[in-house]
């Protein structure tokens, strides 16, 4: 029996899941969890890149002294990366949340204005996508002698196998790839002046680029939210959009990504005002947009109650009859040096007690939800009946149900690893229907 091994880096956490197909069905079993983060360096959010390698490597060994493993791959969260020179890494290596984009965005809107960018990319505009970052290490001359960026999981995989690989999906959360072509835009480069040897060629997800200790080493889809959308067994709930097997999705996490397939961008007016990105996926286009998620409540709960249970906080978040919300996108509530402050000063009225924060915070993230998904069925024309919600969030009962209530639609919660059972899906040949899957 043949066994693969998805490696699935969020912004808090990681792990390692082996999983094999048994009479058609795919079975996981979880082998390493490992915390990650930002740390701070000389003022800056930095990612601990040698940890994150070291991490890898211990969960391939505890993978393979229990397994006999034909392939691996790894897909993190999108548009940060890492700079090479030939094979040494520069550090620091930034983190998305770190705020030395602020004057690069105009820079970068002067030479080519987000309007045109949205057009040729179809990428909502986001502070840190990695047009912005890597036109700021220009102009901090990070980029002199530089031979290779690479997306953090390429860049993972090159630490196992040596190969500088350039996957779809993740290049395109960056703003740099034309909706058209599928490959990275020559006019985006020109315009900005950025180096034209580091835009290579894309390769698609389930290219094997190399070996590690006698593994296969395969491109999944490498940004996390697009195996998420791979790992999403629709077909075992179907929507009731005349037998469509299509439904909007909230991949659930750090961030929510709220999206629906299609088979082509939309690069309308309606959709880049209304910021709708048009990210890679397998074989589809992902419409999507990223909007707040459990950062909110993550937040709240290391300053509030670290020690807390999950299960007490949402059950005194039920009984809290505080009625005021937040705009859980706003800028505030980013990157705040107190989450606690930020919705003191967003809020007419003060929460009074913890349960009232997380009142708050959860019936904000359902608005906020609502809201998408109504610009969803105007951008798209298509009503839906059904929402899918997968990742860490579809666990909490509570935020389903304010969910449910505020869009009025099915919400089918599936408290899996469908990050992983994507990335799984894809390095298992022909990716076929592989039925519910089963955790052991």
């Amino acid at each position: 029996m043949k066994h693969y091994l998805a490696i699935d880096i969020g912004a808090s956490s990681g792990r390692h899941i082996v999983g094999w197909k048994e009479n058609g069905t795919l079975h996981t079993k979880e082998v390493y969890r490992f915390p990650n983060g930002v740390t701070e360096r000389d003022g800056h959010l930095c990612w601990d890149i040698e940890a994150l390698v070291a991490h890898v490597k211990v969960g391939i060994d505890r993978a393979q002294a229990a397994y006999e493993i034909e392939s691996l791959s790894v897909d993190t969260w999108g548009v940060d990366y890492v700079l090479l020179k030939g094979d040494e890494t520069v550090l620091p290596v930034f983190a998305y949340r770190d705020g030395r984009t602020e004057a690069a965005i105009a820079q970068v809107h002067e030479r080519m204005a987000f309007s045109e960018l949205y057009r040729r990319t179809g990428i909502q505009f986001q502070s840190f996508n990695t047009v912005y970052q890597l036109y700021a290490d220009k102009v901090a001359g990070r980029l002199d002698g530089v031979t290779d960026f690479l997306m953090i999981p390429e860049y993972l995989m090159y630490r196992l196998c040596g190969t500088k690989s350039h996957e779809y999906t993740n290049a395109t959360t960056g703003g740099m790839v034309s909706a058209k072509t599928g490959e990275y835009d020559p006019e985006i480069i020109e315009a900005l002046g950025l180096p034209k040897h580091l835009f290579c060629p894309l390769q698609q997800p389930g290219t094997v680029i190399g070996e590690y200790r006698g593994i296969k080493v395969v491109l999944c889809a490498t940004h996390d939210t697009g195996s998420a959308v791979e790992g999403i067994p629709m077909e075992t709930h179907p929507a009731q959009n005349e037998g469509s097997l299509n439904a909007p999705y909230i991949s659930s996490g750090t961030w929510s990504l709220l999206g629906v397939k299609t088979a082509h961008p939309i690069t309308d007016e309606a959709s880049r005002s209304a910021n709708w990105s048009n990210e890679g996926g397998v074989g589809y286009t992902r419409y999507q947009k990223n909007i707040m998620g459990m950062w909110l409540v993550n937040r709240l709960r290391d300053e509030l109650c670290p020690d807390k249970p999950w299960s007490e906080i949402t059950e005194e978040a039920e009984t809290s009859t505080f009625s005021h919300t937040v705009d859980a996108n706003a800028q505030a509530f980013l990157a705040p040096k107190s989450m606690v402050e930020a919705f003191n000063e967003a809020l007419g009225e003060k929460p009074q007690t913890v349960g009232d924060y997380f009142r708050c915070a959860y019936r904000s993230l359902a608005f906020s939800y609502r809201d998408a998904i109504l610009e969803l069925e105007n951008n798209t024309k298509v009503c839906y009946d059904t929402l899918y919600i997968v990742g860490g969030g579809a666990k909490n009962a509570f935020l389903n149900r304010l969910t449910e209530q505020a869009t009025g639609k099915q919400v089918i919660a599936l408290p899996i690893e469908a990050t992983a059972l994507g990335n799984l899906k894809i390095q298992i040949a022909g990716g076929d229907d592989l039925g519910t899957p089963q955790e052991v």
